[in-house]
């Protein structure tokens, strides 16, 4: 298990996930960072057992873009200095 720490380390190997929304109030933060060169779903995974059921449960239905794009592949690994937006679900119309 990695553990995922709110403060930048001290390696530059790392890549910034945003919350918005449901996502961030789960989170309890709008923005943590984690360590680079592996892939979304392990990412998921990893914040999901660091922050608990709620964020997970959010997750699962949750939307990613990795730098501004919809991602559509979750098993390769992301590069250094690469920005996660984590979007759930929104109601309005």
């Amino acid at each position: 298990m990695t553990v995922i720490d709110p403060t930048p380390p001290t390696t530059t190997a790392t890549l910034t996930i945003r919350y918005f929304a449901g996502a961030r109030a789960a989170a309890g933060r709008s923005e943590e960072i984690v360590p680079a060169g592996r892939s979304l779903d392990d990412i998921a995974a990893d914040l999901a057992e660091s922050h608990g059921e709620r964020l997970a449960s959010v997750l699962k239905v949750a939307s990613f873009l990795v730098d501004g794009v919809t991602c559509h592949d979750r098993h390769t690994p992301l590069p250094a200095g690469t920005t996660i937006d984590v979007l759930p679900p929104f109601a309005g119309g």
